[in-house]
């Protein structure tokens, strides 16, 4: 893959921090976005701007196109069987909390389980106590391998058939561990439970097809993959979302409103209630053009190598742990002896270098781990080995600074 030409696509990139040259190593958190999604929502205010849907003026028939037209690349991208089961929603916490409102809690009650990890971001950790607690099911947990990874076997050992949902990450935003999760929902289905997935940290770097996976959701965000913030994905089985309640209400998501009662447009509208995220839609679709155009197999050659040479470089500065498994996805969590995540990522903020510090929406994960917060790397299709080179750097500067002052 030709990085520089990449990066040169990312006008973000081009500049200095605190007199250095950015080196960008925050992805997992939200990915930059290139001239091709920024110029495609610019495109959208300055010459179509307009509401979709409703009217049959020509801008409103621009911006109909397009938004609808973004619901048909999502559906290629993820390869869903119809374009109704494609929701747009704000993001990956939106789209949980669909199921976890609409379904599950018409759907669950005493007796029956909720199955999860404890690797799962709180946006698939707490719509799920919340659902426990209104229908007096059980959540349950997966438990965790030393090197942060789940076995099929303890799963087949949760998993029961008082299960009616197991919700997994499909790849960990701390460890970076990829979960089986094609090989779990055959698991869950054999139990006559459905099967979430939350794809916030996979979508955006490998190929998905969630008929191949056969899960029964599969939710994401634009803003983790080169798209905008504020919008995301739902993918659900058209048979199930056909039995689904909406959960906003008003316009847009109505077919008929009289006094007393309402009833509801078909898939996908129902679930897309008042004015759509309409520029952030057509930003998601240049987005998956952008990443398409690329592809996702360079993408992940790419990636892979970072992650190996990241692992390779980091393991060599003494006092700092590295916590996940050997074969991950593209990010190392870590931590240096006696310092604060915050303190180290402070330090390299200063030198121009951008990482993640805190508890990462993962606090069940830090006790599992036994630490209060990790630091994070996270690569993308534009970094280098020259991002991790300088990481690495700034991270014996800081142990240095840190070593004379303990």
């Amino acid at each position: 893959m030709d990085v520089k030409a990449i990066r040169e696509q990312f006008p973000i990139l081009d500049q200095e921090v605190n007199g250095n040259p950015l080196v960008y190593l925050d992805s997992s958190a939200t990915s930059h976005k290139p001239l091709a999604v920024i110029e495609a929502i610019d495109t959208y205010y300055k010459k179509d701007n307009s509401n979709v849907h409703r009217g049959v003026h020509t801008l409103g028939t621009r911006a109909t196109d397009k938004y609808e037209g973004a619901r048909d690349k999502v559906k290629d991208f993820i390869n869903a069987s119809s374009r109704e089961e494609v929701i747009f929603t704000r993001g990956t916490t939106t789209s949980i909390n669909t199921v976890a409102y609409s379904y599950a809690r018409a759907n669950l009650g005493e007796g029956d389980e909720i199955v999860i990890t404890p690797m799962e971001h709180h946006s698939n950790i707490i719509p799920w106590q919340q659902v426990a607690k209104a229908t007096g099911a059980t959540l349950k947990y997966i438990p965790l391998q030393p090197d942060g990874t789940v076995t099929l076997e303890d799963v087949k050992t949760t998993v029961t058939n008082n299960t009616k949902i197991v919700a997994m990450v499909h790849v960990s935003n701390v460890l970076g561990t990829v979960n089986p999760v094609k090989d779990v929902a055959e698991i869950a289905h054999d139990h006559g439970a459905v099967m979430l997935v939350d794809g916030a940290q996979s979508a955006p770097h490998m190929k998905i097809d969630v008929q191949d996976l056969n899960c029964d959701f599969f939710a994401f965000s634009a803003h983790k993959m080169c798209g905008p913030t504020g919008i995301g994905v739902l993918y659900g089985k058209k048979e199930l979302l056909k039995n689904m309640e909406p959960v906003e209400f008003g316009g847009e998501m109505i077919d008929f409103v009289n006094l007393y009662d309402s009833t509801w447009k078909d898939l996908p509208w129902k679930f897309e209630g008042g004015t759509p995220i309409i520029a952030g839609a057509i930003g998601l679709g240049a987005a998956i053009d952008f990443l398409n155009q690329v592809g996702f197999d360079t993408i992940a050659s790419h990636e892979h190598e970072l992650a190996s040479y990241a692992m390779e470089k980091l393991s060599l500065i003494d006092g700092l742990t590295i916590y996940g498994p050997t074969e991950r996805s593209s990010l190392v969590t870590f931590n240096l002896d006696q310092v604060h995540p915050h303190d180290t990522a402070t330090v390299l903020d200063s030198m121009g270098i951008a990482i993640r510090a805190g508890h990462h929406c993962a606090q069940p994960l830090m006790k599992w781990l036994e630490v209060t917060a990790t630091a994070r790397a996270s690569f993308y299709l534009y970094n280098t080995n020259e991002d991790i080179d300088r990481l690495v750097d700034g991270l014996r500067k800081a142990k240095e600074y840190f070593g004379d002052v303990f």
